[in-house]
């Protein structure tokens, strides 16, 4: 148990933003299977469109830290790489 004031504050701090990072991992990992399942049933137009939505939530969240950028970049490869087969 932290003794110091602002040992307190880190500690609360920093499990709001555990419980948040928490949340939008979740979130972006549902996303993504729900994506991929997707994907195979839809067409060439509705592919485009859902494939920039999930451009923009990878690079959102690699932005606030989630991920590093290079696996951002790697998982819009892969995401891409199975819109086009």
């Amino acid at each position: 148990m932290p003794h110091n004031k602002s040992c307190k504050k880190r500690l609360h701090t920093s499990r709001k933003r555990n419980e948040r990072n928490r949340q939008n991992r979740t979130m972006m990992r549902a996303r993504i299977k729900t994506y991929r399942a997707e994907i195979e049933q839809t067409a060439t137009e509705e592919k485009a469109a859902s494939l920039t939505s999930m451009y923009s939530l990878i690079d959102t969240q690699a932005r606030k830290g989630l991920m590093p950028k290079k696996r951002a970049a790697r998982l819009k490869s892969r995401m891409a790489a199975a819109a086009a087969k």
